[in-house]
């Protein structure tokens, strides 16, 4: 037994030895200020704002509005439009939705664009039509007056009204320069029945002047597409030019023409003439 001592000493004093070393690693940090600071920061996260909190700030300090119009269904698809406001002007403006599939692509590539620039430069949906366009420029003012309508946006024709009422009055005309008290009217006349369809005419007078004329129903199928697509933006130039329905029928469109001056005087006389 004496002599198992020493050994036995020795077999004692190395197993304290090594469960010193265990101890001291343990107590050891298990990360450094590095690891730390990665894992402080959920990933994902670094410097992005959270969604929905305006993200850009307005001038005047209120953040930007993004706001989406009704969809629109036309001849050719539904049209939706997206705009964004800052300090009551439209910024920027988008269709979400656009006619699409063969010849509707290409009508929509090249009037989109336009139309984007047209309500970003006039601040409201009284914009032109674009040529070639017809049906997808009506649905594209439309939604974009009901975009407008959802911001309370005094610039928009129309006001708060839908923009099909006949007759509605708006707070103040969209894009026009007079500061004067006028007020634009919006007025659809009467739906006129031709050999080829079915022709209908709304106008927005302002000041007693017309401002705005457009067809908001015309003759369509085969042949009489294109004839109305031809036709329509010329003579609605020729309304807000002459002020009146003493315009000229546009060439090869005779009865589309015809139905179109019968539509807009009964609009005019609406208006008090």
């Amino acid at each position: 037994m004496k002599k198992s001592h020493p050994l036995r000493r020795i077999v004692l004093a190395g197993a304290a030895t090594v469960s010193g070393i265990v101890l001291l690693l343990t107590l050891k940090p298990s990360s450094d200020p590095a690891a730390a600071s990665a894992e402080g920061t959920p990933q994902g996260q670094q410097s992005v704002a959270p969604q929905g909190s305006g993200g850009v700030q307005a001038a005047g300090g209120g953040a930007d509005q993004a706001l989406t119009g009704d969809v629109v269904k036309t001849e050719y698809g539904n049209v939706q439009v997206r705009i964004t406001m800052s300090g009551g002007k439209i910024t920027s403006a988008a269709a979400i939705e656009a006619p699409s599939g063969g010849r509707s692509t290409e009508v929509s590539t090249n009037s989109v664009p336009k139309l984007n620039q047209a309500a970003i430069q006039t601040g409201s949906a009284d914009i032109d039509a674009v040529s070639g366009a017809t049906y997808t420029s009506g649905g594209y003012k439309k939604s974009l007056q009901s975009a407008l309508d959802k911001a309370g946006s005094s610039s928009a024709t129309g006001g708060g009204g839908s923009a099909d009422a006949s007759g509605s009055t708006g707070g103040s005309t969209g894009g026009s320069t007079g500061g004067g008290s006028a007020q634009a009217k919006t007025l659809t006349g009467t739906a006129v029945e031709t050999d080829y369809g079915t022709v209908q005419v709304r106008i927005t007078v302002t000041g007693g002047k017309i401002t705005k004329a457009e067809a908001v129903k015309s003759p369509t199928g085969g042949r009489s597409s294109q004839i109305s697509g031809d036709a329509v933006p010329k003579l609605n130039q020729a309304a807000v030019a002459a002020g009146s329905a003493d315009i000229d029928a546009v060439s090869g469109a005779t009865y589309t023409s015809g139905g179109y001056k019968e539509s807009l005087q009964s609009a005019l006389d609406q208006a008090g003439g």
